[in-house]
């Protein structure tokens, strides 16, 4: 790393390649948490510099943030499973460099969260079973180990506006209007715009006859572990537009089926004056009923998408710009991309670090 910065009692490294530390204290060795930051498509780690700075403020010597640099600009039109993998290695990377770190915590923007669930699936380890023989002091039995993230403890698994269930169909791409033709227009060329990502998101990929792999990321496989990695977390939440995001929509980013989606009014929080609705969404057994759905198949891969995620429980956090000036541009002010121009989202950056767990 080079290029390092000192302002405001924040210690920050930027790389040639643009990729970027943030902590507090004399050293790195001050926090033992790593917060991954994840951008979306076409982004850079500096769409999370606001951010970044916010949680290190707010988190003195407790958080050490590293911006993810690997998928970036044309980098994410590569395909969701070629820039988790790519994180995954990052991370370990990170991790390598950083030795006393014990904790770690994703926090993804956009099609960021698609990448990092794959991530945390390559990164999963399964709990090592302790030899109380060897070690009789030890009141850990078996049962109660659970596996780790890169070997380290997993603590938020935070996505903001992520699509979840894919972007084809169904109004999951609001600029779209919901229109069945101009869905489906958009399903035939999208991976000429978006190359592979665009085929992941719109679920049009069958790399050697699979199942998209939206789909696949639901199961647990040889080689990533996708439902176990988020089943380690402590926290999973999931941060949603509930309008004016043109891009991605209200159901595939909350990870919620139609008669699912709250009914929510104006509310007034000072602190947190955008969000208008908060949920707590228990893990659902998958035998549990589910809405039924019109028979064709789109309808039912989303709803095995919903109910496959729907076996871990998520806080489902919805957001809301639409008195704001600028709410068409409601997809970066939850993430405050630009400080200048996205500021209003600031408040949704201090809600995910009041509830943070350090």
């Amino acid at each position: 790393m080079e290029n390092g910065v000192v302002r405001d009692g924040l210690c920050s490294t930027e790389s040639v390649d643009g990729g970027r530390d943030v902590w507090s204290g004399k050293d790195s060795d001050s926090a033992d948490h790593l917060v991954v930051m994840v951008n979306g498509i076409l982004g850079s780690a500096r769409d999370w510099k606001f951010a970044a700075e916010q949680f290190v403020k707010m988190l003195p010597d407790k958080v050490f943030v590293h911006c993810s640099v690997k998928n970036v600009s044309t980098l994410t039109l590569d395909g969701v499973d070629v820039m988790g993998a790519r994180l995954a290695e990052e991370v370990l990377e990170v991790i390598q460099r950083n030795p006393n770190f014990k904790k770690i915590s994703f926090v993804a923007h956009s099609v960021g969260g698609l990448v990092a669930r794959y991530a945390i699936g390559k990164l999963y380890r399964p709990p090592e079973i302790r030899n109380l023989e060897e070690d009789p002091s030890t009141n850990i039995c078996d049962k109660d180990l659970v596996g780790t993230i890169g070997g380290l403890e997993a603590m938020n698994f935070i996505t903001s506006a992520t699509p979840h269930l894919g972007s084809r169909g169904n109004n999951q791409v609001p600029f779209l209007f919901g229109l069945t033709a101009l869905e489906k227009t958009a399903s035939c060329v999208i991976h000429l715009i978006f190359r592979r990502t665009g085929r992941h998101l719109f679920l049009t990929d069958n790399d050697e006859g699979k199942a998209p792999l939206l789909k696949r990321m639901i199961e647990d496989h040889d080689d990533c572990k996708f439902m176990l990695a988020l089943r380690v977390f402590k926290r999973r939440v999931a941060y949603s537009n509930a309008g004016y995001d043109h891009i991605v929509g209200w159901r595939t980013s909350s990870i919620r089926r139609n008669v699912d989606l709250p009914k929510w009014e104006d509310v007034n929080n000072e602190k947190y004056p955008h969000i208008v609705y908060e949920e707590h969404c228990k893990a659902c057994d998958e035998q549990s009923e589910t809405a039924s759905v019109e028979d064709n198949s789109l309808d039912k891969i989303e709803e095995e998408l919903v109910t496959g995620l729907s076996r871990v429980s998520w806080e489902k956090v919805d957001v809301s710009f639409h008195s704001s000036k600028v709410r068409f541009a409601a997809h970066s002010i939850i993430q405050v991309k630009d400080e200048s121009a996205h500021i209003e989202g600031a408040d949704v950056i201090r809600h995910m670090i009041d509830h943070f767990l350090t």
